[in-house]
């Protein structure tokens, strides 16, 4: 008896993954937010049951497990997979980048990129309020000439991207007084704000931005591509669950960057439980 019990527990174990949808999602809050937007809209939409492994880590963590089969879908930027995982030099062409994205990661991964959401969240470039008056910053070109007395902070990611520091400092001629600080992303703005930092690669929908009073600085030199988010589906996902792309195409262009920029805020600002801040954006929108 116990012997056929232990097998029947494996079978169940063996089915489920066919009979749910696994979303994960990147070690930041956008990430998760967006993730959650994701399975909830699957589960009032398909009524299917569906496992969330969130704040798994960041781009290539994401990709091993979705490429592995461990997770199904998780919200992706078109500029992240062009060049940190396609391995492309940066470009600035929105239409090339989406098609780039979409038929390579279908031909080599198998995966397909559903519709954007609406909104590009590219790196922002950010500095304090008080010394972009001070210094007259206004772009990235400007930094140059306070860069030598100045030190950056940057993210892992970020300093390691074929779309991060290297390239963007080749490209503005920027020379810190020391090497940049490698630092967790979600800790940067702090760090910025409290002084610990004079500039920091930031994205441009977080809601810490204006809160914390910072500025962004304008990439005048068009060094980043597009990042504009949209979930990403193993093909063999989508064909054996009949509705989930017409579920997630609901969510196609609903999201502008001033909104992201909302939900970012409710959730790091006012701390706001993620999975409520996510319901009641889909009831408002989607009803």
């Amino acid at each position: 008896m116990p012997r056929c019990l232990a097998l029947l527990a494996l079978l169940l174990t063996g089915c489920a993954p066919r009979d749910r949808i696994v979303v994960g999602s990147k070690n930041f809050t956008e990430s998760d937010l967006l993730g959650e937007i994701v399975a909830q809209q699957i589960e009032r939409r398909t009524g299917l049951p569906v496992a969330r492994r969130f704040h798994l880590g960041g781009t290539f963590v994401c990709h091993e497990a979705i490429t592995a089969g461990q997770i199904d879908l998780y919200v992706e930027y078109t500029g992240t997979a062009y060049t940190a995982v396609l391995k492309h030099a940066p470009v600035a062409d929105r239409d090339s980048v989406a098609r780039v994205v979409a038929s390579d990661y279908a031909q080599r991964f198998g995966l397909v990129w559903g519709k954007p959401f609406g909104f590009n969240n590219t790196f922002a470039i950010t500095v304090r309020r008080r010394d972009a008056t001070r210094y007259g910053l206004t772009r990235i070109s400007d930094l140059a000439r306070v860069a030598p007395r100045w030190k950056a902070g940057f993210g892992y990611e970020f300093l390691e991207r074929a779309d991060g520091f290297r390239g963007l400092a080749a490209l503005y001629g920027l020379r810190f007084a020391s090497p940049p600080l490698a630092m967790d992303l979600g800790l940067t703005y702090r760090a910025l704000a409290q002084g610990k930092v004079d500039v920091i690669a930031g994205n441009s929908t977080d809601g810490q931005i204006q809160a914390l009073d910072l500025v962004v600085l304008e990439d005048d030199r068009h060094y980043f591509p597009p990042y504009e988010a949209a979930p990403v589906i193993r093909q063999a996902t989508l064909a054996r669950h009949e509705g989930l792309a017409a579920a997630l195409d609901q969510l196609a262009g609903r999201i502008s960057d001033a909104e992201m920029r909302r939900l970012n805020a409710l959730a790091d600002v006012e701390h706001r439980d993620i999975a409520t801040v996510a319901r009641d954006w889909l009831h408002s929108t989607l009803p």
